[in-house]
């Protein structure tokens, strides 16, 4: 019977394990192998050993150039994203009249297809159309060029990214909802201030799903790609360019499988990294209800 079971549970599997299989564990090893190879697509690949990574680390200043525009982009990107999304949840976990209103309008923009919402920007940051630049010059502000200015054109995509901060609000306001009322009354007979209650009783029990949002907004940021593929195509001069449209190029405009194959292993070893520190600092900040241990 026991043996019986064991072949239903297989076959039940099958599907996912077949797929899997297939689909995400082959690929992955095989781009592993296409890291250390000269390959076009149309040709066998040739097997070349470091020197994809080497050319990478010491010879492509563009490569460093999308490095350091990623990491720009996450380490600003992301902290301001948490900020105005908790600051956005702490106010809509009020009871007001129609604030489910409000929660769906913040909520919706974060549904919106990527594509969509790039080619929207490219409108609000045009430089003479633009209705940003027009509302600027309405209070006699002349607003910059935005994509076409390699000064602005980064602070552009982070003014972006905040239109889809809806998504970790809606999981922050969830974890409000799921804070004791009893600890706010215990404070307020306490004369606690309503700031006091946010930094004594708020934040500390929400920490969890601000790690959640931090992990995951990190790993998001740093693999960017619709944004700047169809706004800016890495332009001007580069000044956009990151990691994952970078990987794009190599790919599939100048068919360089094993190049593109050796940053894609790259860009994964710098998130695992920065997702590792980010558990390992958990234990210092990240409060969990008592009789659950810190993951």
């Amino acid at each position: 019977m026991k043996k019986r079971d064991g072949l239903w549970f297989y076959a039940f599997i099958s599907p996912w394990l077949i797929g899997f299989l297939a689909l995400t564990l082959g690929p992955i090893l095989f781009s592993v192998y296409m890291s250390f190879t000269d390959w076009d697509l149309f040709q066998s690949p040739n097997f070349i050993g470091f020197e994809n990574y080497n050319n990478l680390i010491t010879n492509d200043p563009i490569f460093w150039k999308s490095i350091g525009n990623t990491f720009f982009y996450a380490l600003i990107a992301v902290p301001l994203g948490m900020s105005i999304s908790l600051w956005i949840a702490y106010f809509l976990n009020k009871k007001l009249k129609g604030i489910t209103f409000f929660r769906v309008l913040y909520y919706l923009p974060s549904v919106v297809p990527v594509v969509a919402t790039s080619l929207l920007f490219v409108q609000l940051f045009a430089p003479t159309q633009g209705i940003i630049n027009q509302i600027l010059g309405f209070v006699g502000i002349e607003g910059p060029h935005w994509l076409l200015d390699s000064q602005w054109v980064k602070p552009a995509l982070i003014l972006m990214s905040l239109w889809g901060v809806g998504g970790g609000v809606v999981l922050l306001l969830a974890g409000m909802k799921g804070i004791p009322p009893e600890l706010y009354e215990s404070a307020s007979i306490d004369g606690a201030t309503s700031g006091q209650s946010f930094f004594s009783i708020t934040f500390p029990m929400l920490t969890p799903v601000i790690f959640f949002n931090l992990v995951t907004g990190i790993i998001g940021a740093l693999q960017t790609f619709a944004q700047v593929f169809i706004m800016t195509s890495g332009g001007p001069d580069n000044a956009s360019q990151m990691v994952v449209p970078y990987l794009f190029q190599n790919a599939f405009r100048f068919y360089k499988m094993g190049y593109a194959s050796a940053i894609a292993w790259i860009l994964f070893i710098i998130i695992l990294i920065m997702t590792l520190l980010v558990f390992r600092s958990s234990s210092l900040w990240v409060h969990y209800e008592e009789g659950k241990e810190n993951g």
